[in-house]
C-alpha cells in the first residue's frame, strides 16, 4: 500500500470515528491530511465541523461552516453547539434562526444548545417559541430534549419567583430569512410572558422516559424556588422509580435541611454521601459545612472540610462564612489566612464573609489591609463590599472611612443605607443618621425592619424622643412594618436613657408580644443609672418571670442594691447567683497595637508590661488630679473602705488598655479600645481628662456605643 492509499485510509478511518481523536493538534493534522486526499463533500466538511467544536474550536468551525454554500443540518447543529459553548448565546440563536429560514428542520440533538442560549439571556418568550417548535416536530418526548426543557424553564422560574432580574423582550429576527411562523411569532409577540410555576413539573409528568438529570433538574428546580416540601416529596419518588440520587441531587436537597434547621435528616444525608462515595465531591463537601453551620454545629462543619482531600474556593469560602456566622471569629480569619497561603483566590463573597469577623473584633488594621486588597483585586465597586467596609469601618471606630466609602459607592442598596444609617446611630451623630434616613427615603429605596432599629438606635443615643416616637408610629401605618422584640428594646432604650422609667415600664407592658428578659433589662440599668430602686425591683420580678436565668439582671440588682447601700439584698442575690451556677461574665477590654491585639481584665496584672502600664497609669492620676478629676466611687459596689474603692476604680480594664495604649504607640497616635459592657462613669470622666493632657483622640467602644474623647469632651456629650 502506498503512503498516499494509506494516509486516504487514515482519513475515512477517522472521519468514521472522530471520537478518537484526543487533542486539538490531532484535529487539525486531519484536516490538513483530508485536504491532501479527499475530494471536498459537505458530509466530510460537516464531521470535520464537529470535531473541531468538540474542541471548542470557534474559527476553525466558522471557517469551514463558511465554505459551504448550502449547509446540510449535522454542520448547522455543530456551528450552534459551538457559539453556545463559547457563551455567544445570541449568535447560537441567530444561526439556529439563519437555518430555519433556509427550510432545514433540526432534530433533537440540536434544541438543548437551543434552549441553554434561551435561559442564559433570559428570553422567556423565544424559549417558548422554541418550546412550540418542539412540540410541531414531534420531539418533545426526547429525553434529552425535555430535560434542557426543564432546565429552561427552571431558570425563568427561578428568575420570576426571586425577582432578580426581568426577562428580556428584545427582538432578534429583523432581517432575518422567515422560514417559518417561528419567526413570525416572535416579530409580532408583545405581550408580557408570565412564567407558570408549575411548566417544569408538567414536563417532567410527560416524559415517558426519565434520567438521573431529569429527576435532579426538577428537584433543584423546586429547592431553589423555596418549594421544599415538593423538593424532598421528588426526591422519595426519584428513589421508589429505581433511581439512585448523585451527588448533585444531595447537593441540592442538602440547603432544604439547613432552613429548616434539620441536622438529623442532614446527617442522614451526610451517611448516604458516605456510603456511595460522595463526601470527597467538592459541591457536597461545601453542602454539608453549609448545612452543618446553619445548624449551629460548626465542629461539624470544620470536620467535613478538613477530611475533604482537595478543597476549591467555594470550600473555603462556606467554612469562612459558617465560622463568623456561629461567632468563631478569630478562627474565621485564622482560615482566611490559610486560604490565601494555600493560593486560592478570594471571591466577592470571600470578603463579604470576613469583614463581619474584623468588624466584631474591631481589627481595623486587619480590615485596611483586607481593604487593599480589595482595591487590588478590582472588588471595591462591588456593592456588597462596599456595604461590608462601610460596616467595619464604622465598627472599627473610624466613621469617617465609612462615610467616605458611602459617598463614593455608585449605588446604594439597603444594606449599604442600613450600615451607615447605623454606624451614625453608634457614635452618637443621631442628626446625620435620621438625615441619611431622610436621604434614603427620597431615593425610592423603601425603609426595611433593620434600617428602623438603626433609627430607633440613633434616636436612643441623641436622646430624640419625639422624633423616636414619630417613626415608631409611621412604621406600621405608612410602611406596613410590624414592630419586632428589637424595635421595643430600641424604644425601651431610649425612653429609660431619657429619664422616663414610668413611660419605659407602661410601653413595654403594653407590648402586643411578650416582652423578653432583654427588654426588661434595658429598663432595669435606666433604674440603675437613674437610682430608681423602687422600680428596680418591680422590673428584676418581670425579668425573672420570663428569663430566670438572666445573668445581667442579677449583677444589675446587685449593684442597684449596693448603690443604695442595701448590703443584705446586694449580698442575696450574689448568693442566689452562686446557688444557681451563674457566673459573671468579667470586665474586659481589648486594645490593637501594632498588628496584635492586648487584652486586659479588671484588676489583672499578668500582662508582661504591667510594671510600666501601672507606673503610667500612676503618672496619669497625679495628672488629671491637678487638672481637677475627682473619683467617683459611688460607681463602685463593693462595701470596703474609700481607699480600697479607688483602688478599684484605678485597675479597670479600660484603664489598663489605655495606659498600654499611650505607652506603646508614637505620641498623637489615636487609641482605639473596645470593651465588653458599658464603660463606667468615673473612666468616663477619667478618660475625658487624660485626652485633654496627652493631646490624643481616644475612641471607646463599649457594648452599647462609640464614645469619642479629644480635647477633654466626649461625642456622647454624658448623655449615654
Amino acid at each position: 500500500m502506498t503512503s498516499s492509499s494509506f494516509a486516504k485510509s487514515l482519513v475515512k478511518t477517522f472521519l468514521r470515528a472522530p471520537q478518537t481523536l484526543k487533542t486539538k493538534c490531532q484535529a487539525k493534522q486531519l484536516h490538513a491530511q483530508f485536504l491532501k486526499t479527499q475530494p471536498h463533500s459537505p458530509s466530510s466538511t460537516s464531521i470535520l465541523i464537529s470535531i473541531y467544536t468538540n474542541f471548542n474550536l470557534l474559527q476553525d468551525s466558522l471557517f469551514l461552516f463558511n465554505s459551504l454554500s448550502c449547509p446540510p443540518l449535522q454542520a448547522w447543529k455543530s456551528i450552534i453547539k459551538c457559539y453556545a459553548n463559547s457563551g455567544l448565546f445570541m449568535n447560537s440563536l441567530t444561526c439556529f434562526i439563519q437555518m430555519r429560514g433556509f427550510g432545514v428542520y433540526p432534530d433533537h440533538r440540536m434544541f438543548p444548545y437551543v434552549l441553554k442560549a434561551c435561559a442564559f439571556l433570559k428570553n422567556l418568550r423565544l424559549g417558548e417559541s422554541i418550546h412550540g417548535c418542539i412540540i410541531r416536530l414531534g420531539l418533545d418526548f426526547d429525553l434529552f430534549t425535555g430535560n434542557a426543557l426543564m432546565n429552561m424553564y427552571a431558570k425563568f422560574q427561578s428568575i420570576e419567583v426571586n425577582g432578580r432580574s426581568k426577562v428580556s423582550t428584545f427582538n432578534m429576527f429583523e432581517g432575518m430569512p422567515k422560514g417559518d411562523d417561528l419567526c413570525d411569532r416572535w416579530a409580532e409577540e408583545k405581550g408580557k410572558s408570565v412564567v407558570q410555576l408549575d411548566s417544569v413539573t408538567k414536563i417532567f409528568n410527560m416524559m415517558p422516559e426519565r434520567d438521573v438529570v431529569s429527576w435532579n433538574t426538577v428537584i433543584a428546580g423546586n429547592a431553589q424556588n423555596g418549594m421544599y416540601e415538593e423538593a424532598l416529596r421528588m426526591v422519595r419518588e426519584m428513589g421508589n422509580a429505581s433511581m439512585k440520587p448523585d451527588s448533585f441531587t444531595l447537593s441540592s436537597i442538602l440547603p432544604i435541611f439547613a432552613e429548616y434547621v434539620d441536622v438529623l435528616k442532614g446527617k442522614e444525608i451526610h451517611g448516604y454521601a458516605l456510603r456511595y462515595g460522595f463526601d470527597s465531591d467538592w459541591y457536597i463537601g461545601s453542602s454539608l459545612i453549609d448545612m452543618y453551620a446553619n445548624c449551629a454545629r460548626i465542629e461539624d462543619s470544620c470536620r467535613v472540610f478538613n477530611l475533604l482531600p482537595q478543597r476549591d474556593d467555594i470550600s473555603w469560602n462556606s467554612i469562612i462564612a459558617g465560622c463568623v456566622q456561629n461567632g468563631r471569629f478569630d478562627e474565621g480569619l485564622k482560615l482566611f489566612r490559610q486560604m490565601l497561603m494555600a493560593k486560592v483566590k478570594p471571591r466577592e463573597v470571600s470578603f463579604s464573609s470576613i469583614m463581619p469577623a474584623c468588624a466584631y473584633l474591631t481589627t481595623l488594621h486587619l480590615g485596611k489591609q483586607l481593604h487593599g486588597y480589595i482595591m487590588r483585586g478590582g472588588f471595591d465597586d462591588n456593592v456588597f463590599i462596599a456595604s461590608s467596609l462601610v460596616d467595619m469601618y464604622a465598627k472599627c471606630g473610624n466613621i469617617k472611612a465609612a462615610r467616605w466609602i458611602f459617598d463614593h459607592m455608585e449605588h446604594h442598596d439597603m444594606v449599604s443605607w442600613t450600615a451607615i444609617i447605623m454606624g451614625h446611630a453608634m457614635h452618637g451623630h443621631g442628626h446625620d443618621a435620621l438625615s441619611l434616613f431622610k436621604q434614603m427615603e427620597m431615593d425610592g429605596v423603601k425603609p426595611n425592619f433593620i434600617s428602623f432599629i438603626a433609627v430607633f438606635t440613633a434616636c436612643s443615643h441623641a436622646g430624640l424622643t419625639d422624633e423616636a416616637w414619630r417613626y415608631f408610629n409611621s412604621m406600621r401605618k405608612d410602611h406596613g412594618i410590624a414592630p419586632g422584640l428589637e424595635h421595643y428594646a430600641a424604644m425601651a432604650d431610649l425612653l429609660g436613657r431619657a429619664g422616663k422609667l414610668e413611660e419605659a415600664y407602661e410601653f413595654i407592658s403594653s407590648m402586643h408580644i411578650i416582652p423578653t428578659g432583654s427588654i426588661w433589662s434595658m429598663l432595669l440599668s435606666a433604674c440603675r443609672v437613674h437610682k430608681n430602686l423602687e422600680l428596680a425591683e418591680k422590673v428584676v420580678k418581670e425579668i425573672f418571670k420570663v428569663d430566670p436565668e438572666n445573668v445581667g439582671a442579677y449583677v444589675l440588682m446587685s449593684n442597684i442594691y449596693a448603690a443604695g447601700r442595701r448590703w443584705k439584698d446586694a449580698a442575696k442575690m450574689r448568693i442566689a447567683m452562686k446557688r444557681k451556677g451563674i457566673i459573671k461574665e468579667p470586665a474586659c477590654s481589648w486594645i490593637e497595637v501594632k498588628s496584635n491585639v492586648h487584652t486586659f481584665i479588671s484588676g489583672d496584672k499578668s500582662h508582661p508590661l504591667y510594671d510600666r502600664i501601672y507606673e503610667a497609669l500612676q503618672d496619669l492620676l497625679e495628672q488629671i488630679e491637678r487638672e481637677g478629676y475627682i473619683p467617683d466611687t459611688s460607681e463602685v459596689f463593693h462595701d470596703v473602705e474609700e481607699e480600697q474603692k479607688k483602688y478599684l476604680l484605678f485597675s479597670h480594664s479600660e484603664r489598663l488598655a489605655l495606659a498600654f495604649g499611650i505607652i506603646s504607640t508614637p505620641p498623637g497616635t489615636t487609641i482605639r479600645i473596645t470593651k465588653n459592657i458599658r464603660v463606667c462613669v468615673d473612666c468616663h470622666t477619667a478618660i475625658k481628662f487624660v485626652s485633654k493632657i496627652v493631646q490624643r483622640e481616644i475612641i471607646v467602644r463599649d457594648n452599647s456605643r462609640f464614645h469619642h474623647f479629644k480635647d477633654g469632651k466626649c461625642s456622647c456629650r454624658d448623655y449615654w
